[in-house]
C-alpha cells in the first residue's frame, strides 16, 4: 500500500492522543511512509482545508470544535452520525468527503470491553456531542432499559432530545443536581468536562452501579474513585478513546486495528489512565 497520510483537527489540538494512537497502528500494521499529525482548524475553516487536502490525505480525526461542523462540509455521511448529530471523522471518496461517528463505538466498545451490562436504568451526565453519542451506543439492542439524561439546565437539552428522537430512544431530562437519579442508576455514563462531576463524588454509591467517565486524566477522577471505594466497575475514558480510534484506523487503512499496540501506546503516554 502506497504511503498515505491522515490528521486530527481541532482548536486546540495540541493536546489530542489521537497521533499517539494513529502512529502506533501504522507502526504495528508494517504502514511504512504512512503519516499522522495534528492540524490548528476552527469552524470556518474546515471547508477550505478540506479543499486545500493533498490527494494523498485519507482522512481526518475531527475533535472540537468540529463535531457538528463535519455534518455541514461533508458531501455524505454515514446513518449513525446524521442520527446523532455530530461527527469525528472525515473520509476521503470519489464523492467528496464522508462524515462518521466513531465515539458512539468507543463508548460501547469499552463497556463491553469491561463485561458491563448496557441494561436497566442508565444515567447519562451531560448533553453535548459526547452525550449524543452516548444515547447512540445505548439505542437498539434487545437489553431493557431506561434512559435519563442529567443537566444543569434542562432547558438545553434540545439537541439531545432531538439526536434521542432520531434514535427512536425514549429519554427523560431530569436536574444534574438531584441525587436521586444519580443513585438509582444502574450504569452512569459521564460525559461531563474534567472538574464538573467532582461536588457528587461525595454521594453513597453502591457495588450495584457501574461507571463510564469520559474524562481519563487525572486518572481517577473524584467521582471514579469514589463509585471504586463502593466496590463498583468504573471504565476509563482513556478506553473509549482507545476504541474509537481503532474503529478510525480500520475506516482509514482498510485492515483490523491492532488494539493491543494502540493501548500500549496510549498507557505509555498516559501513566495510569486505566485504558
Amino acid at each position: 500500500m502506497p504511503p498515505r497520510s491522515a490528521a486530527v483537527l481541532g482548536k486546540p489540538v495540541g493536546h489530542s492522543l489521537s497521533p499517539v494512537l494513529h502512529r502506533a497502528a501504522y507502526r504495528a500494521l508494517g504502514l511504512t511512509g504512512w503519516r499522522y499529525t495534528a492540524i490548528e482548524c476552527d469552524e470556518p475553516e474546515l471547508a477550505g482545508l478540506l479543499d486545500r487536502s493533498a490527494e494523498d490525505v485519507v482522512g481526518y480525526s475531527c475533535t472540537m470544535p468540529l463535531k457538528r461542523q463535519v455534518l455541514r462540509v461533508a458531501a455524505s455521511a454515514s446513518p449513525a452520525a446524521t442520527a446523532i448529530g455530530a461527527g469525528n471523522t472525515l473520509l476521503r471518496t470519489p464523492a467528496g468527503w464522508h462524515a462518521d461517528n466513531t465515539d458512539w463505538i468507543g463508548i460501547r466498545d469499552a463497556l463491553a470491553a469491561a463485561s458491563v451490562p448496557v441494561s436497566g436504568r442508565v444515567a447519562v451526565l451531560g448533553a453535548g456531542g459526547t452525550a449524543q453519542a452516548a444515547l447512540a451506543a445505548l439505542a437498539g439492542g434487545t437489553a431493557p432499559r431506561q434512559v435519563q439524561v442529567l443537566v444543569r439546565e434542562p432547558s438545553r437539552a434540545a439537541e439531545l432530545l432531538a439526536t434521542a428522537g432520531r434514535l427512536a430512544l425514549p429519554v427523560t431530562v431530569a436536574p444534574l443536581a438531584d441525587p436521586e437519579q444519580w443513585l438509582a442508576a444502574d450504569l452512569v455514563i459521564a460525559t461531563l468536562p474534567p472538574g464538573a462531576a467532582d461536588s457528587y463524588a461525595g454521594l453513597p454509591f453502591s457495588n450495584r452501579q457501574a461507571l463510564l467517565d469520559a474524562v481519563y486524566t487525572p486518572w481517577p477522577t473524584p467521582l471514579a474513585a469514589a463509585f471504586a471505594a463502593a466496590g463498583a466497575p468504573v471504565v476509563s475514558g482513556a478506553a473509549m478513546l482507545l476504541y474509537q480510534a481503532a474503529r478510525q484506523v480500520e475506516l482509514m487503512t482498510g485492515s483490523a486495528a491492532p488494539v493491543e499496540a494502540m493501548r500500549a501506546a496510549l498507557r505509555a503516554a498516559v501513566p495510569g489512565c486505566a485504558a
